[in-house]
């Protein structure tokens, strides 16, 4: 086993979806299965939030406990039927172009902010920063994804790319017309699952491959993980998804604090369902 390199890739999914990563991440723990281990962490939007706190060595139990913390005066978000609308005619006019499709969405986060509908840029890192136990980028292989906003060129940023751990968690979860663009250098950027709900072609060559993904269907230019995933055939693979119970947990908006609680109670029940096929795909 020494020799074969592993990877877990942390999907997004909102305030729930990090709720469930860190319940299903438990969850294996009691179970003996210990995914933040990974040779790679892949992390994206909700993801890149938990990817920043297991590769920085944060004690799982400590995280869990903290989803199960009542919501204090946070601030209920949610993906609004117009900014929808917009996400659809961005695909529409961008006739499959993924890259265009990225710059559409961009121009859509840019107005967003421009008009006031957002928080302000300070806002979200305040929130951001209060969700990890560091600001610097861990010793291990961590990826996080964001898109640029006016080119719709995508990125992702680790330990060598020079960029402050925090800006890039950001950017990450900027998701467009609900949170402003983050400013890197003199760049502005927004969510990585603008290109995919989970990024998991980035752990393309390693070997034992586990994918966390509360959101695992793509739309139009947006892959999804199995697509991403359907190609690696040297690997062993195992993808986790909410199951209905988590489902039921999460509800129809996944920015809502008030869902935290339960989808990570959700994603811990669920964990041991999951446990051979992950151990599998892990150890196997």
């Amino acid at each position: 086993m020494s020799d074969q390199r592993t990877a877990l890739v942390l999907g997004g999914g909102g305030i729930t979806g990090i709720a469930w990563e860190i319940g299903v991440l438990a969850g294996l723990a009691d179970a003996g299965v210990d995914l933040a281990s990974a040779d790679l962490v892949v992390g994206t939007s909700a993801g890149s939030v938990v990817g920043a706190q297991v590769t920085a060595g944060a004690d799982l139990e400590a995280m869990f406990a903290r989803q199960l913390e009542p919501p204090a005066q946070e601030k209920v978000a949610r993906m609004s039927r117009s900014n929808l609308a917009r996400y659809g005619w961005a695909m529409l006019v961008s006739r499959g172009r993924d890259e265009d499709f990225r710059r559409r969405v961009g121009s859509v986060a840019l107005a967003a902010e421009k008009a006031g509908l957002t928080p302000t840029e300070q806002e979200r890192l305040d929130v951001i920063g209060s969700r990890l136990v560091g600001r610097e980028w861990p010793d291990r292989q961590l990826v996080i994804t964001a898109v640029d906003a006016e080119t719709g060129e995508f990125r992702a940023f680790d330990r060598a790319s020079g960029v402050p751990l925090l800006q890039a968690v950001a950017a990450s979860c900027a998701v467009p017309g609900v949170y402003p663009p983050v400013t890197i250098g003199d760049r502005r950027y927004i969510d990585g699952g603008m290109r995919s709900t989970a990024n998991a072609d980035l752990a393309q060559g390693y070997d034992r491959l586990v994918v966390l993904a509360p959101i695992p269907r793509g739309v139009g230019p947006i892959a999804s993980v199995d697509a991403q995933v359907t190609g690696m055939v040297s690997a062993r693979v195992a993808v986790v998804t909410p199951d209905q119970g988590a489902r039921t947990a999460i509800g129809k908006n996944v920015l809502d604090p008030a869902a935290r609680a339960p989808s990570a109670r959700a994603g811990r029940a669920q964990a041991a369902e999951v446990v051979e096929r992950v151990a599998d795909a892990w150890t196997g």
